[in-house]
């Protein structure tokens, strides 16, 4: 057995219950993967990313076969060794991955105004979503985990003063037919961590030339939020879930206003 087929077994026996299954579960609970899919498994060159595209080859080869999946590997202006690393990764996970490049860390830097980081994600994923619209898919999967999802809830009501969060599945506002899926919804970011840490893989973390380091210092304010998070967890271990389950159990005659699907404002008092 060589060191590919070592990780993908211990994907599967070892973290079965902890990844594997839960990754199912967010599939068949949201209905992610119907007939028919053609996905771009976009993989950013870090740990959740890299740990999806495994699990959806994994359900390819051994689940069900009604699907098709194209590897893609957005280069947004990595440092040759960062891209390198990914693409070492890449080969090692035994992942087909197409590479395509942007200006995007380029464009990023010389805009004065915004958040460099919204700016970013916004150009990211409709890069993503353009590159995916011209190889015929009709989905694009990020890897997004439980943590992911909650943090992000967390973040919106401390430092912008609303309820939202990141959706398992939704459709794109701008591309015609194209949907977005999130098939680590349901998976703990220790558990990614644990499973890579066990395989001896290395993966990128935020490859920014812009933040100085911040998305991985501890100071922004994903950061705090997940610090937050975590020293809830060790007062009442059942947090994480009650967060992660507020957004399914919303009162909508209990809050004192909110916005329809259309952006219209309901008031309650």
């Amino acid at each position: 057995m060589n060191r590919t087929q070592e990780i993908e077994r211990s994907l599967i026996t070892t973290y079965r219950r902890r990844i594997y299954s839960k990754f199912i579960s967010a599939v068949q609970k949201y209905k992610l993967i119907e007939a028919g899919d053609k996905i771009a498994v976009c993989i950013s060159g870090g740990k959740d990313s890299f740990v999806m595209a495994k699990c959806l080859q994994e359900l390819k080869r051994h689940g069900v076969d009604n699907f098709d999946l194209t590897y893609v590997v957005m280069n947004p202006g990595y440092k040759e060794e960062t891209l390198a690393l990914i693409l070492q990764n890449a080969e090692l996970l035994g992942l087909p991955v197409q590479v395509f490049d942007t200006k995007i860390f380029e464009i990023v830097k010389n805009e004065t105004s915004g958040s460099p980081c919204y700016l970013c994600a916004r150009m990211r994923r409709g890069a993503l979503y353009s590159q995916a619209q011209s190889l015929g898919c009709n989905k694009i999967a990020l890897g997004h985990h439980f943590d992911d999802i909650i943090e992000t809830t967390l973040m919106g009501i401390l430092y912008n003063g609303q309820v939202q969060t990141m959706l398992p599945k939704c459709p794109s506002d701008h591309f015609e037919k194209m949907s977005l899926i999130r098939p680590m919804a349901l998976v703990r970011e220790r558990d990614i961590v644990n499973f890579s840490q066990a395989n001896d893989l290395t993966f990128i973390h935020c490859a920014c030339p812009l933040t100085n380091g911040e998305c991985s210092s501890g100071q922004g304010k994903r950061a705090l939020t997940k610090q937050l998070i975590a020293s809830l967890e060790a007062e009442d271990p059942f947090v994480p879930d009650n967060i992660y389950k507020s957004l399914s159990n919303v009162h909508l005659g209990a809050v004192f206003e909110y916005k329809d699907s259309e952006g219209n404002r309901h008031k309650n008092v």
